[in-house]
């Protein structure tokens, strides 16, 4: 995307010239899924696909949006000081959610601002946008109004406007991803205490592809909070038997040992997933760090496998483009990513084998399920930041 199309677009709209330029990152988790509301550890990086915003400054006290992705939706805007939850404002209830936490914390903001939003993320493919634009806005927003707040209190922020202004019970996996990225590293995140490593991603003869199934994913607030609640109920029935703050502070072993406290398969099932998944990202971070790529690839399958059985998030169509995946020559691994009932999973690929995979997975993917699924070869990217490209 270049800059002078982002500005054209935004004086086409609103009939004056753009002020400033921003760019926030989607991200993939490489491996870690449903692992960061269970206390656990994740390990995502971000991507050069994410979400550029152009903005300027307004003389009253009003926010006018427009998504060049929605061109239906037209202009939308809110007030800044009358600022609640409405379905009808679509998507840019990512940003009154930021616009309204950063209030509470700073106080009103002196003018509003006119937002040209333009996105390359495909919608729902579970990439996540809406961390995406919540990262973004809180950026805008700090450096239009020269706010003291540092880039962790926005990250915390976007997942405050995720859980109680859109009342998406997850955890703080994509804010993060999004925000504090560094290109070409991928960051082992402890949920618990925020601590984070970035751990060099050197792949020198593969590339990370993303297949989207492009599956829109239905039920996903709905199933997402289930899950969560499940896992709940399934630590305080631990709880009754060990002393354990969270499933993703225990040890194989521990569980093991205690599992027979959780009364109910599905229960069970769902501590299992929470419980192994964060001991395999510890092992693939470690993996990553050794060059063992070939241990790499085996991790990202068992998630896959546990995701399907144990937690039960995958669909038909990511099943499906994972179990062509691993039929390939060249693969290392492959799993979905994301929080799953559709959108895209990845693959590490040999880079002379890209093209055939493909090609092989793409066609057998189309004979089953009727529609084309999408490929993208991943490329890191930095955090969140005005863009001086």
């Amino acid at each position: 995307m270049e800059k002078t199309q982002l500005l054209e677009g935004f004086k086409k709209v609103f009939g004056a010239p753009g002020e400033r330029v921003f760019f926030s990152p989607g991200r993939i988790n490489l491996i870690g899924e449903h692992t960061d509301y269970n206390g656990g550890k994740v390990f995502p990086c971000a991507i050069t696909m994410g979400t550029y915003a152009v903005v300027s400054m307004r003389d009253d006290q009003s926010v006018y949006a427009y998504s060049a992705n929605f061109p239906d939706d037209g202009m939308l805007n809110f007030e800044l000081a009358d600022i609640e939850y409405n379905k009808t404002d679509k998507w840019t209830n990512y940003l009154k959610g930021m616009f309204l936490y950063l209030q509470q914390k700073f106080g009103e903001l002196p003018n509003g601002l006119n937002m040209y939003i333009y996105g390359t993320i495909p919608n729902g493919a579970s990439l996540s946008s809406s961390a995406s634009l919540e990262v973004l806005t809180g950026v805008i927003i700090r450096e239009c109004f020269n706010l003291d707040i540092p880039q962790l209190d926005i990250v915390k922020l976007g997942m405050k406007t995720e859980n109680e202004f859109l009342g998406l019970n997850s955890g703080i996996l994509d804010q993060f991803a999004v925000g504090m990225a560094k290109k070409e590293h991928a960051m082992l995140l402890d949920t618990n205490t925020l601590d984070y490593e970035q751990v060099p991603v050197e792949l020198p003869d593969h590339k990370i592809i993303i297949m989207n199934s492009m599956t829109r994913r239905e039920l996903v607030d709905s199933e997402y909070n289930l899950r969560r609640e499940q896992c709940e109920e399934a630590l305080k029935q631990l709880q009754t038997d060990i002393d354990v703050p969270s499933l993703g502070s225990l040890s194989a072993e521990e569980f093991e040992a205690h599992k027979t406290s959780i009364q109910e398969d599905v229960l069970l099932r769902r501590a299992k997933h929470a419980v192994y998944e964060n001991i395999r990202t510890n092992q693939a971070a470690n993996a990553l760090k050794t060059s063992d790529l070939k241990t790499f690839g085996q991790l990202m399958n068992e998630s896959h496998r546990s995701l399907k059985n144990d937690y039960e998030v995958t669909v038909k169509e990511t099943d499906l483009l994972v179990s062509l995946a691993w039929e390939q020559s060249g693969v290392i691994g492959a799993r979905m990513t994301g929080g799953g009932f559709g959108g895209c999973c990845i693959a590490i690929v040999e880079d002379a084998k890209v093209d055939t995979f493909i090609g092989q997975v793409g066609k057998r993917f189309e004979q089953e399920i009727g529609h084309s699924a999408e490929f993208y070869i991943a490329e890191t990217a930095d955090g969140t930041k005005e863009w001086d490209a």
